[in-house]
């Protein structure tokens, strides 16, 4: 087998009902309860905000610029996976467009994540299906290899792992372990009720009490001056 050729057929994936623990939390949410250190990098953005992201992690580790093994990702992955490609941030060529986004989507894959580019963005923008990229180009790409699939992959500044939970939304990706999973559900859950009531006092009423202002400022040794 030469080096860097790999593709591996199995892994383990978390039980459905702990992914679907987070549909519906928003990925700051879940952020704010990992050490506000889970989010892969800004660069990466979806082309279509509207398109929540909710699955497991499907990866593929290709040279910059090649495709070959993402196609051979489109067939082998499951219903729910997420393909992670993870492309070196390259932004020298597209990796996907309009025809293999919506052959992703027939075969009921949850979403696909580059950290490199796509082309067909007009369309992609429209595609109910969650697309996020590093960035745009019409130039095609090489299709020649090697690669490896379903290993531990490099992505945006985070490694990502097979089976992986993948949360996005309009303001970015987050990757969660499956064994933090179950826990994490709980508290971002519990976070994301506590804004929305933070939110209802403020549209409301009119208020936001945060008495954590005044301890800090007193903490620091700030001092009002007329």
């Amino acid at each position: 087998m030469p080096a860097g050729c790999k593709i591996k057929r199995n892994f383990e994936r978390p039980a459905k009902e702990l992914v679907e623990a987070f549909r519906g939390i928003p990925v700051a949410n879940i952020d704010d309860n990992m050490g506000r250190i889970a989010a892969v990098d800004a660069s990466i953005f979806p082309l279509n905000p509207n398109a929540k992201l909710l699955g497991t992690a499907f990866t593929v580790n290709a040279p910059a610029g090649d495709n070959l093994l993402f196609h051979k990702a489109l067939d082998m992955a499951q219903p729910g996976d997420v393909i992670v490609l993870a492309n070196k941030g390259s932004l020298s060529r597209s990796l996907c467009g309009e025809i293999m986004s919506n052959y992703a989507k027939s075969r009921g894959l949850a979403g696909i994540i580059i950290d490199g580019c796509v082309r067909d963005s007009a369309a992609l923008r429209e595609l109910d299906f969650p697309v996020y990229a590093k960035g745009v180009t019409p130039n095609g790409p090489y299709k020649n290899g090697p690669g490896e699939m379903n290993f531990p992959v490099s992505f945006a500044g985070i490694i990502i792992n097979p089976g992986d939970i993948i949360v996005g939304d309009a303001d970015g990706l987050l990757v969660i372990r499956p064994e933090d999973a179950e826990e994490l559900a709980k508290k971002a859950k519990a976070w994301h009720d506590s804004e929305e009531k933070q939110l209802e006092g403020i549209l409301t009423k009119g208020e936001w009490v945060r008495p954590w202002v005044d301890d800090k400022l007193k903490e620091v040794g700030f001092e009002f001056v007329d």
